[in-house]
């Protein structure tokens, strides 16, 4: 339909993971593809995790962002979903087989020959994906959500990843069905808050426990969580035991997994979608009570609209602060300190130029 066209993003060249202005070319917009301005990107620790080689798989530059919301300027030929002027999402993955059981059940985040990710991955023409730290992004319809124009853009975007991260494994657990019970919030960041709004809007009694004090008042008053714990207090965490039916560990840093299975029910679920970098518990703790570890991460195609109507229907919004591109590197610092409430965003449209 037309040619490939330069896109402004901003980089990272090596693993100091600073990030500079940098121009590169998008693909041309296929039969089956969204032309998407990008008007607000989400900043997530994977951001941090590939501009500085983290995992040593990094392949730079690197143009992170894979919470990108924006408005849809061109369409491919074959495209039946969306039209010129839709408000549209892009979220951690943007190619799959699309042949296998896992992508015929709209689980394409599980597919079979791996999924590509929106940023530093290997596309099918070989190409490295760049991420929504830029301009405008080209994509296959199907990895292409819609966002209700209702919906603030700039609101929209931390769903794409840490919205479905935590929505995923709560719908697969059939929390969304079982009003009254209770669950648990371990860590009270992007993924955390999320987590308490959707357990609140399912009906569920929600316990936010954090090694901060200073995030009780925000998780009661402004989350509207049920109970916060300082899970280093003891006698506090005691006198929850066998109290929960389902636990989500949104926690980065590395802690002890005993206490908090002690604190589920017989037959509870504890679900691990932060990034500490071990898990130890004792078997016994599964075996008493007949408890199940769980983990998940990021979500298929059909959970993800799912989620997105839900917010817009529910009016579920997740607390953001809003910056320039130019303040991408102290924001991701202070993501790294955990010195933001709760997501930070980026104006792309604005700031980008």
């Amino acid at each position: 339909m037309s040619c490939s066209e330069d896109c402004l993003g901003w980089a990272a060249r090596d693993a100091s993971g600073h990030l500079s202005p940098y121009k590169f070319s998008r693909r041309a917009v296929g039969d089956d593809d969204v032309y998407v301005k990008i008007t607000h990107c989400g900043v997530c620790y994977a951001d941090i995790v590939w501009t500085r080689n983290k995992f040593g798989d990094s392949k730079y530059p690197v143009v992170p962002g894979h919470e990108i919301a924006g408005i849809v300027t061109k369409v491919g030929s074959n495209v039946k979903r969306f039209n010129v002027g839709d408000h549209v999402g892009v979220g951690a993955y943007v190619n799959s087989c699309r042949d296998c059981e896992y992508c015929d059940d709209g689980l394409e985040h599980q597919c079979s020959k791996g999924a590509v990710f929106t940023f530093n991955g290997v596309d099918s023409d070989g190409t490295i994906t760049k991420g929504g730290y830029s301009n405008f992004i080209v994509v296959h319809e199907r990895y292409c959500f819609q966002i209700p124009k209702s919906y603030p853009l700039a609101s929209a975007a931390p769903l794409l990843c840490a919205g479905i991260t935590v929505y995923s494994p709560m719908i697969r657990h059939k929390m969304n069905q079982q009003p009254g019970k209770s669950l648990g919030v371990i860590g009270l960041g992007g993924l955390g808050h999320m987590a308490v709004k959707f357990g609140k809007a399912f009906g569920l009694n929600v316990t936010v426990f954090s090694t901060s004090i200073s995030k009780k008042d925000e998780a009661l008053n402004l989350l509207g969580a049920d109970n916060f714990v300082i899970s280093s207090d003891q006698e506090q965490m005691k006198g929850l035991t066998k109290t929960l039916d389902f636990i989500i560990d949104t926690a980065s840093g590395d802690h002890h997994f005993d206490p908090y299975l002690a604190l589920l029910k017989t037959f509870g679920i504890l679900v691990v979608v932060g990034s500490a970098s071990e898990i130890k518990f004792r078997p016994a703790s599964l075996f008493i009570g007949s408890k199940s570890i769980s983990g998940s991460g990021v979500g298929g195609t059909k959970d993800i609209q799912e989620m997105i109507n839900l917010c817009a229907e529910k009016e579920i919004y997740p607390k953001i602060e809003v910056i320039p591109i130019d303040y991408a590197n102290e924001a991701i610092e202070r993501v790294i300190k955990s010195d933001v409430k709760y997501r930070f965003v980026i104006d792309i449209e604005n700031s980008l130029k």
